[in-house]
C-alpha cells in the first residue's frame, strides 16, 4: 500500500463513509452479512475479495443504489440509510460501475452532460454548445482520443468506461466509489486513471475502489479492506498478496501462478498459415498438443481478431487453417466445434458473449453438447444431470444447492467458469482462451491457472490472450508478440518476465 496522505492522518475526527451492520438478501442468496466498513477523507481504499464476497453490493448499498435489509450508513456524517441516489450525490458522492451506464443511443457529449447540460436563459438546452462543452471537459481530464459526436455503442470498452470516468469526475465530487474501474482498460489509461485518483486523495476526497489486480491495489491504496461471504474479515495498511488471497477465500497458495508441469509434444495441433483477417496480416504458427501458447503486444494489435476468425465468429480473407496436419474449413462456430475439428473459444466478455444470462446454469453448460445426449429428439436428464454434477465439482462453481439456478445470480468469477465448463464437456481438443481471467478475484484466477496446466497436462492445445501481460509470461510455454497484425517476434518460455513481452511489443526489429 502506499504512504497514507498527510490530510488522511490527521483528520481522526470524521468519516468520509461508514457503514455499520449491515445485511443485504437476494431471494435465498445473503450478499452481506452483518458487514461493517470505513473510510476516511483524503485517503484510496480498496476494497478486495472473490467474486461474490459482496464488494459490489457494498458499494451499491453506499451510493443508494439498493437498500440495505438492516443496518445503517452514513456519508460524511449525515445518516443516509433511507436517501435515494440523487440526494446522494448532492452530497458529493459520485459512482463508476464495472457495468457501464452510458446511454448507447446518445453521443459521448449527450452522456457526459446529461445531469447538467448546457442552458439559456429560459433553461432550455442549447444542443449546439453540447459538443464544445464535452470537448473541453475531455481535454481537461486530459483525454484527446474521443470524438464527443461518437454515439456511445460505437465506442471500445475501454474508451466508454473512460467517458464514464470522466463523467465521474467532473461532478467534483468529495466521495467517488469505482467498481472494478480498470477492468476493461489498456496499460496506458490504467495510468491515467492513477493519475486522478492520486489527485482526488491529495485533494481531500475520499477514494473507494474495487480490482482483481493487485499490483494497483499495493500502488494506489492507503488501506485495504478485505471480504469474505458478505462479511469484513480484515482492513489493513500493509498486506501481501499472498496474505489477501488467504484472507479472502479461506485458502492457501505457494505463489501467484502454479508450476506449469505440462510439457508440449512435437505434434501439431494447430497450424495457421499466412492467415488474414480484420487486422491480421498474415499470422503464421504452429500450436502444439499440450501446449499453452501465449499471444502477446499492445492492445487492438489482432489479438482479438485472431482467436475470433480460428473460432469461425469472422471470415478469414486469406489463409489457412489444419487441425492434426488436415486442412479444415471453419466459417462458422458451427465449424469449429464440430467433430474433426474440435476449437472452442472462451470470450473475455461473458455476458455478451458466452452466457445466456435468464437460462439456469445446468442449461447454460449443456447448451453445446445437447445432441450428444439426445435420442429421437429427447435428451437424456440422467445421463446430462451426471455429466454437468462432474464438471461443476470439478471447476468448483459455487452453484449452491442447485444447478437449476439461473446463471446471472453467479458472482462473475463462477460465470466465467460456466463458459468454461460447457466447452470442457465438448471434448475439444483444443482451446481458445481470451483474457479469461478478466474480472475476476485472485483466488479464481488461481483455478483458472491451474485449470489451464490440467488442461495442457491432458494434451490440450490452448491458445492464451491475456490483458496482463504478467499472466503470459508466467503461464506460456512459448509467446507470439503481434504489432499491426503480424507476428513481431516469438519468445521462447517460459518467459517469465513480462518486460520481455513488452520489449519485443514495441522493438521494431524481428529479432527481440
Amino acid at each position: 500500500m502506499t504512504q497514507t496522505s498527510s490530510m488522511a492522518r490527521s483528520d481522526t475526527r470524521a468519516l468520509a463513509v461508514r457503514a455499520t451492520g449491515v445485511d443485504r438478501a437476494f431471494g435465498g442468496v445473503q450478499a452481506l452479512r452483518d458487514a461493517s466498513f470505513a473510510a476516511r477523507p483524503g485517503e484510496i481504499h480498496a476494497l478486495a475479495g472473490e467474486n461474490g464476497a459482496g464488494k459490489s453490493t457494498l458499494i451499491k448499498v453506499l451510493c443508494g443504489l439498493i437498500s440495505a435489509d438492516k443496518g445503517t450508513v452514513e456519508i460524511l456524517g449525515t445518516e443516509v440509510s433511507k436517501v435515494q441516489p440523487a440526494a446522494r450525490r448532492k452530497l458529493g458522492v459520485a459512482t463508476a460501475f464495472q457495468e457501464l451506464s452510458l446511454l448507447p443511443d446518445l453521443t459521448v457529449a449527450e452522456n457526459l452532460l446529461l445531469q447538467d447540460p448546457p442552458r439559456g436563459r429560459l433553461g432550455l438546452v442549447r444542443r449546439s454548445r453540447l459538443v464544445p462543452a464535452a470537448l473541453a471537459v475531455l481535454r481537461h481530464y486530459g483525454v484527446d482520443d474521443i470524438d464527443p459526436r461518437a454515439t456511445a455503442e460505437d465506442l471500445s470498452v475501454g474508451q466508454r468506461q473512460v467517458v464514464e470516468l470522466v463523467r465521474v469526475l467532473a461532478g467534483e465530487p468529495r466521495v467517488v466509489i469505482l467498481d472494478e474501474p480498470t477492468a476493461a482498460l489498456p496499460d496506458r489509461q490504467v495510468e491515467w486513471l492513477a493519475g486522478h485518483m492520486r489527485r482526488l486523495r491529495d485533494e481531500g476526497c475520499c477514494v473507494i475502489f474495487t480490482s482483481h489486480r493487485w499490483r494497483e491495489i499495493e500502488s494506489l491504496a492507503d488501506r485495504v479492506t478485505v471480504f469474505r461471504n458478505g462479511t469484513q474479515v480484515a482492513t489493513r495498511e500493509r498486506l501481501s498478496e499472498a496474505e489477501a488471497v488467504t484472507l479472502m477465500s479461506g485458502r492457501s497458495f505457494a505463489g501467484a501462478y502454479p508450476t506449469i508441469t505440462a510439457q508440449p509434444t512435437d505434434e501439431s495441433a494447430l497450424r495457421v498459415d499466412g492467415l488474414k483477417s480484420g487486422r491480421l496480416d498474415g499470422i503464421s504458427f504452429d500450436l502444439r498438443r499440450g501446449e499453452i501458447l501465449g499471444v502477446g503486444g499492445l492492445a487492438g494489435q489482432g489479438q482479438r481478431d485472431l482467436f475470433l476468425t480460428l473460432f469461425g465468429a469472422r471470415r478469414a480473407k486469406e489463409g489457412t487453417i489444419a487441425v492434426d496436419g488436415k486442412t479444415v474449413t471453419v466459417r462458422s462456430p458451427k465449424d469449429a466445434i464440430r467433430a474433426g475439428v474440435g476449437i472452442a473459444y472462451v470470450p473475455e466478455d461473458r455476458k455478451a458473449e458466452g452466457l445466456f444470462l435468464p437460462l439456469s446454469i445446468r442449461d447454460n453448460i449443456a447448451s453445446a453438447t445437447l445432441s450428444r445426449r439426445a435420442t429421437g429428439g429427447f435428451v437424456n436428464r440422467g445421463a446430462e444431470q451426471a455429466a454437468i454434477k462432474s464438471i461443476v465439482d470439478q471447476l468448483r462453481i459455487g452453484a449452491g444447492r442447485s444447478t437449476n439456478r439461473a446463471v446471472d445470480t453467479l458472482s462473475g468469477g463462477n460465470q466465467q467458469k460456466v463458459v468454461m465448463a460447457r466447452w470442457l464437456l465438448t471434448d475439444a481438443r483444443i482451446l481458445l482462451l481470451f483474457d479469461v481471467t478478466r474480472g475476476v478475484d485472485a483466488a479464481t484466477k488461481h483455478d483458472i491457472y491451474e485449470l489451464v496446466g490440467t488442461l495442457a497436462a491432458q494434451g490440450r492445445a490452448i491458445l492464451y490472450y491475456s490483458s496482463e501481460t504478467e499472466e503470459i509470461a508466467h503461464l506460456c510455454h512459448r509467446v507470439l508478440v503481434l504489432r499491426e497484425g503480424k507476428v513481431a517476434a516469438e519468445l521462447a518460455g517460459p518467459v517469465g518476465d513480462a518486460e520481455r513481452i513488452v520489449a519485443a511489443s514495441i522493438k521494431e526489429s524481428q529479432d527481440a
